[in-house]
C-alpha cells in the first residue's frame, strides 16, 4: 500500500507538518480494512490457536491503527481547527464502533480462550500470560457473552459516548477560547506582577491589539485571581471561567454542556446493567485496585472526616485575615486566592512571584531531565537529527541508557495557546513493542499550558507548575521506561487506574528536596541557585492550607464516584444535588449557586476518570510510601554523606520492580516488591502534614 499519505507511514516518527484533514478517513479507513482482514485470518477454523498467531498479531493489528490515530488524536487536542474536528469525530464513531465489534467477536474471543486453555500455557512468561488474562477479562466487559438485543445496544452506548465526551471536551475548549476582556488602562491591573501582565499583554499582541487581554486561558486566570486588586475584575473571571460550558455565565446556554452530562451518566449506567453490574462505579472498579464501592467510600470519608476539621480552622483564619486585614467582610469565591496569596505572603513572607525567578522553564527541564539521569541511569537530551513537529514551541527529546543506546523519545508541548486543550496530561504516541528482530520505541507526548516567554525573560514557572510537570515526565517515564514488549500491557497501558498515577505523584516529592532543587531551581538572570532564605520559606508554607486543599480533591472525588454509584434512571443524574451532596460531606468553601463546576469537569466526562477520580489520592497512599523509601535511604545514610534521596540504587529498584513492568502483574505486588510490604494508608496523612 502507498505510503504518501502520512498516517499510513510506517515511520519511528509522525510527519506531523504533513498531516491534513483530509488525510484522517482514506488512511483510519484503510486501516481498518485490513485490521479486520486480519482477524478473519486469525478466528479461521484453518490458523493456529497459539500465542503468536492470535496475540501476536492482535497487537501488530492494534498497533498499525495506534500508529496512525494517537497523532491525529494529539492535534485534535493541542492544534484543533474546524476540519480536523470534524475528521476527527467521524474517524472517531468508525474506530468506536470496530472496537465494539471487536470486543464481541465470540470467534476471536473463543481463539484467545484457546490459547489460555492450551497445556502449554503455564509455561508461558508472566508477560504474556498477563496479555492473555487482560484480554479475555476485557471481552466480558466489551458485552461478549451478551445476546441480542443487548448486544447491539452496547455498540450502540459505546459509540454514543465517545461522541458525547469528544463533543464535552469540544464545548470546554471553544467556552475557553470564546470569552476575553481588553484593557487598556493599566491601573485595572493593579496587584498583577510584571510577569503576569507580560502574559496579559503577548494575549493582546497575537490579536493585533494594544494594552492586554484577559482570557480564560490558565495563566490568565492564575493571574487575576491570585493577585489582581481589582475585586470586580477577579469576579467577572470567575464568573465567566466557572461557567464554562454551561447555562450561566457570559456564554450562558451557547456551549452548555448539561444535557450531554445527563446522557453521558445515563448510558454508562444502562452499559454498566447490560454487563450485570449495579452501576457505572462497580463497573469502573472491575480495572482498578479497590474492590468494592464501599471501600472507595470509605476511603473518602476516612480522609473526609480527618481533613475536614483542619480545612474548617485554615478557612477561619483566612476570614478573620481577610477581614482585618484586607477590608473584605465577606470571603467571596474570587476572593479566595487573592486572600491567600496574601495570608501566605504575612504569614511565611514567602513571595510566589520572587520565587518564580527561581524556576524558569529551560532550567526546570534540564534540571527534572538531570534527576532522572540519576535515579534510572538514563541521559534525555535534544535529538540527533531534526525531527518534524506542529508547533514551534513543541520540542523533541531522546531518552537513552547508560550506555547511550536510543530506548524512547518525548515531544513537549509547554505553552498554553489557543486552539489547545487546557489543562496537563501525558499520553502515549508510540507503545513499545518488539516484533521478531524489530523493536517500535516507547515516545510519549507531554503536555502543559504554562506562561510562554515574554519581555525577554523565559518562562517563568510558579513551583505548583513545577510539581504540574514532575508529575506529568512521571507518567512519562512509566510509559518510556517499560521493558514489557507488549503494547496492551507495557508502560501504562493495563495498569489498574487507581495505580497509574503512583509514579507521577512519586515524582511531585523531589520538587520540595533540597538536593533536587539544587539541580534546576536557578534564578533565570543570575543563575543563583534558590538561596535558603527561600528554600525554607518554602518548607514552612508547605502544607499552608493543606486541609482546604485536600477537601477540595476530596469534593472532587466524592462528587465524581456519587455521580456513578448513585445514579437511578428514574430519577436522572442531578448534577448539581450530587455536587451539593458531596459538598455537604467533604466542602468547607461553598461556591455561588450560579458556579457550573462540573460543566468542564473534562477528567470524569471526557478524560477517562469517569467513577475514578478518586485514584489520584488512593495513588497518592501508594505514592508517598514509595518515596518514604527513597527517605529512609536517606535518613539511614545520612551521617556519610551520600546521595541523599537521589539514590541510585533506590531508583533502579523502583524501575525495576514498578516502571519497568507494566501491567504484568497487579501493581499491588509490584509496590510491595519494591517496599517490601502492603501500603500504609498513613503516609499521605504525613505528606499533607495531617498526620
Amino acid at each position: 500500500m502507498s505510503t504518501a499519505n502520512p498516517l499510513l507511514s510506517d515511520a519511528a516518527l509522525p510527519a506531523f507538518s504533513s498531516i491534513r484533514a483530509a488525510d484522517v478517513a482514506p488512511a483510519i479507513d484503510a486501516i481498518l480494512v485490513d485490521y479486520q482482514t486480519g482477524i478473519d485470518a486469525i478466528t479461521s477454523p484453518a490458523a493456529p490457536h497459539d500465542f503468536e498467531h492470535v496475540m501476536l498479531e492482535q497487537e501488530r493489528l492494534d498497533q498499525r491503527l495506534a500508529r496512525a490515530w494517537a497523532p491525529v488524536a494529539h492535534l485534535h487536542a493541542v492544534a484543533d481547527t474546524p476540519e480536523l474536528r470534524a475528521a476527527y469525530a467521524a474517524a472517531e464513531e468508525k474506530i468506536t464502533d470496530f472496537a465494539s465489534a471487536l470486543g464481541q467477536d465470540r470467534d476471536l474471543y473463543a481463539a484467545v480462550q484457546a490459547v489460555a486453555d492450551a497445556p502449554e500455557f503455564a509455561q508461558r512468561t508472566r508477560p504474556e500470560r498477563a496479555l492473555v488474562d487482560h484480554a479475555l477479562r476485557d471481552f466480558r466487559l466489551s458485552g461478549v457473552a451478551l445476546e441480542e438485543p443487548a448486544r447491539t445496544r452496547f455498540r450502540e452506548i459505546a459509540n454514543e459516548l465517545a461522541k458525547l465526551t469528544t463533543a464535552f471536551s469540544n464545548a470546554v475548549l471553544d467556552a475557553t477560547d470564546a470569552w476575553h476582556v481588553h484593557i487598556e488602562d493599566a491601573r485595572k491591573l493593579a496587584g498583577i506582577p510584571e510577569s503576569g501582565r507580560a502574559v496579559l499583554q503577548a494575549y493582546a499582541r497575537e490579536r493585533n491589539l494594544g494594552g492586554w487581554l484577559v482570557t480564560l486561558q490558565q495563566p490568565s486566570v492564575q493571574a487575576v485571581l491570585t493577585y489582581a486588586d481589582d475585586r470586580s475584575l477577579r469576579e467577572r473571571v470567575y464568573w465567566a471561567y466557572q461557567t464554562r460550558a454551561s447555562d450561566q455565565g457570559p456564554e450562558a446556554g451557547r456551549f452548555d454542556n448539561s444535557e450531554r452530562m445527563e446522557k453521558i451518566l445515563a448510558l454508562r449506567h444502562e452499559a454498566a446493567q447490560l454487563l450485570g453490574f449495579a452501576n457505572a462505579a462497580e463497573e469502573s472498579l472491575a480495572t482498578k485496585m479497590a474492590a468494592t464501592p464501599a471501600e472507595v467510600l470509605a476511603f473518602l470519608r476516612d480522609l473526609i472526616a480527618r481533613a475536614k476539621p483542619v480545612a474548617q480552622r485554615e478557612l477561619a483564619e483566612l476570614r478573620a485575615f481577610a477581614r482585618e486585614e484586607l477590608g473584605l467582610e465577606t470571603l467571596e469565591s474570587w476572593d479566595l486566592a487573592y486572600a491567600s496569596e496574601k495570608l501566605r505572603l504575612a504569614r511565611y513572607a514567602l513571595d510566589e512571584e520572587q520565587l518564580k525567578a527561581y524556576f524558569p522553564l529551560p532550567s526546570v527541564l534540564n534540571g527534572m531531565f538531570a534527576l532522572a539521569g540519576k535515579l534510572y541511569g538514563i541521559t534525555v537530551e535534544p535529538p540527533r537529527e531534526p525531527v518534524d513537529v506542529w508547533h514551534p514551541d513543541v520540542r523533541y527529546c531522546e531518552v537513552r541508557d547508560a550506555g547511550g543506546r536510543l530506548i524512547a523519545g518525548v515531544y513537549l508541548d509547554l505553552h498554553a495557546r489557543a486552539g489547545k486543550r487546557g489543562g496537563a496530561w501525558m499520553d502515549v504516541c508510540r507503545a513499545r513493542f518488539r516484533d521478531g528482530d524489530q523493536t517500535q520505541l516507547p515516545i510519549a507526548f507531554l503536555t502543559c499550558n504554562f506562561a510562554p516567554p515574554a519581555d525577554g525573560h523565559p518562562s517563568l514557572l510558579t513551583h505548583d507548575d513545577v510539581q504540574t510537570i514532575f508529575h506529568e515526565f512521571g507518567h512519562g517515564l512509566h510509559h518510556m521506561l517499560t521493558r514489557i514488549d507488549l503494547p496492551s500491557i507495557g508502560g501504562i497501558d493495563g495498569v489498574e487506574w487507581d495505580a497509574v498515577e503512583l509514579p507521577s505523584q512519586f515524582m511531585e516529592n523531589f520538587c520540595w528536596n533540597r538536593q533536587a532543587l539544587d539541580l534546576f531551581a536557578k534564578h533565570w538572570s543570575s543563575g543563583e541557585k534558590l538561596p535558603d532564605e527561600l528554600f525554607d520559606k518554602m518548607l514552612a508554607a508547605r502544607h499552608f492550607q493543606a486541609g482546604m486543599f485536600l477537601c477540595r480533591q476530596l469534593e472532587f472525588g466524592l462528587f465524581d464516584f456519587l455521580l456513578h454509584v448513585d445514579y437511578d434512571p428514574a430519577r436522572g443524574a442531578r448534577v448539581l444535588e450530587t455536587l451539593e451532596a458531596a459538598r455537604r460531606e467533604a466542602a468547607v468553601v461553598h461556591p455561588p449557586a450560579w458556579q457550573r463546576f462540573p460543566h468542564a469537569f473534562t477528567h470524569i466526562f471526557a478524560g477517562g476518570y469517569g467513577a475514578g477520580y478518586y485514584s489520584y489520592l488512593w495513588a497518592e497512599v501508594l505514592s508517598a510510601d514509595v518515596f518514604g523509601a527513597f527517605e529512609e535511604h536517606a535518613s539511614a545514610n545520612s551521617a556519610g554523606g551520600g546521595d541523599g534521596v537521589i539514590d541510585p540504587a533506590t531508583g533502579a529498584r523502583f524501575r525495576d520492580e514498578f516502571l519497568a513492568v507494566g501491567a504484568s502483574r497487579p501493581a499491588l505486588e509490584s509496590f510491595i516488591a519494591f517496599r517490601g510490604r502492603a501500603p500504609q494508608p498513613d503516609a499521605l496523612l504525613r505528606s499533607y502534614g495531617l498526620a
